[in-house]
């Protein structure tokens, strides 16, 4: 046993009651809480009756109630029928898992010419992931492995978890301009400039579409503009697509940009990419945690030793991934009638959130403040350009919860708070 002496030599270890006890932990200071699930802890705690949460991003119906989609819960049927084991997948997932993956997004299900001829060339590595983030944060990992570039260009702003993902696993991050909140709009002449730039061989992170969080996407032509300097620069293009079918309510209207890079890359004119999918927004797979990374190759040949190195990186991290989403994921996409009914439930999703923009603008007043830019926007959220002292004042004053940068989940808005989020609104513009 460890006399008293000996134990106040030992550095960061508090005295306990039981001195014989030796603590085993330096000192662990109070992380701060995160800063969108901290406001629906904020939220939970308050019993203001109209409060309304606006932080989070997963869908609520017209009631604020979440939903499991038709289609989905049908899937689950049909499983519950016919699934015959619970074994362990592959570390990447099961090879089905992969194929569907591959032909929704790049074959863009028969209609993408070149996205079929890299998945017959055998140029696209595909791995089930826990999600969207699980996604991001392997390809972070396998790029601090594997690539000469430590650093990531990110949009200003970007989804508020980029960041410490990529700083996490030991990539530099830097942002490149994107949006301008004084005239609450994309700074396109500015995201060039910055891009321009950029570090040669960086790489540089792109969303797919509904940008998160300010909802505003680049045209075709834009993007078009972007890649140029993309090549220019040698940059390795990351995409992040967690709401693909939030655009148009069609997931197929969505991916223009991964038309273009798969064209860019059968021509010769970049060599890969990767991109980081995810079917907890479109396919209302929360809590499933089924998401995808794929990595376009130079060869068949790096396509077989990337695959065996992202084997390696995700056996000791979490050995192998869920298995019941991707199996939903499975099923509905083999059989035609619950692919089609799956299609139906997004649009209408993205039918009500487009519903309840425009209600939302249109009980706004315009007087002293300009909200056209709200109509601009796409997605599950509206960029409302309001400041971090007028978001304070929408929750100390009228229990509204949103992240200060002025984000709000449009999914939270419904006929029964409509009015009150607007007059609340109205009210902190005004004042």
């Amino acid at each position: 046993m460890l006399s008293r002496v000996q134990l106040k030599r030992i550095p960061n270890c508090r005295q306990f009651s039981v001195v014989s006890r030796v603590c085993k932990w330096n000192d662990i200071p109070l992380a701060p809480p995160d800063k969108i699930l901290g406001i629906s802890e904020a939220f939970v705690k308050d019993t203001n009756a109209k409060k309304v949460n606006l932080g989070v991003g997963a869908y609520r119906d017209n009631s604020g109630k979440p939903i499991v989609f038709d289609s989905v819960k049908s899937a689950e049927a049909k499983l519950l029928e016919t699934e015959t084991e619970k074994e362990y997948t592959g570390i990447i997932g099961n090879k089905n898992f992969q194929k569907v993956v591959r032909n929704f997004i790049f074959n863009n299900s028969g209609k993408d010419a070149n996205g079929a001829k890299l998945i017959d060339a055998n140029r696209i590595v595909t791995s089930q992931t826990i999600s969207g983030t699980g996604s991001l944060r392997v390809i972070a990992d396998f790029l601090n492995r594997f690539n000469s570039a430590k650093k990531i260009y990110v949009p200003k702003p970007t989804w508020a978890n980029h960041i410490a993902v990529f700083t996490d696993a030991g990539i530099s991050a830097e942002y490149y301009d994107y949006y301008n909140k004084e005239i609450n709009n994309l700074d396109y002449d500015k995201l060039k400039k910055s891009l321009a730039n950029a570090d040669e061989g960086s790489v540089v992170l792109l969303h797919a579409c509904c940008h998160n969080p300010t909802g505003m996407d680049l045209t075709s032509e834009q993007w078009d503009e972007v890649l140029s300097i993309v090549q220019q620069k040698k940059l390795f293009p990351l995409i992040d697509m967690a709401y693909q079918g939030f655009a148009s309510g069609n997931p197929y209207k969505d991916i223009g940009l991964i038309r273009r890079l798969n064209e860019l890359v059968v021509s010769g004119d970049i060599s890969t990419y990767a991109l980081c999918q995810s079917f907890a927004k479109n396919m209302g797979l929360y809590g499933e945690r089924t998401g995808s990374i794929s990595i376009v190759t130079e060869s068949a040949e790096h396509t077989t030793a990337i695959e065996s190195q992202l084997k390696k990186l995700i056996r000791p991290m979490y050995s192998s991934p869920p298995i019941h989403g991707s199996k939903i994921v499975e099923t509905i996409f083999a059989d035609e009638s619950l692919y089609n009914a799956w299609l139906s439930d997004l649009d209408q999703v993205v039918s009500r959130l487009n519903t309840v923009r425009t209600k939302l603008y249109e009980k706004l007043d315009k007087s002293n403040y300009n909200w056209d830019h709200l109509l601009k926007q796409r997605g599950m959220f509206v960029y409302t350009g309001l400041s971090a002292e007028q978001v304070i004042e929408l929750r100390e004053k009228y229990s509204v919860y949103a992240t200060e940068d002025g984000r709000f989940s449009i999914s939270g808005i419904n006929d029964n708070n409509v009015d009150y989020l607007a007059d609340a609104m109205n009210q902190v513009v005004n004042k």
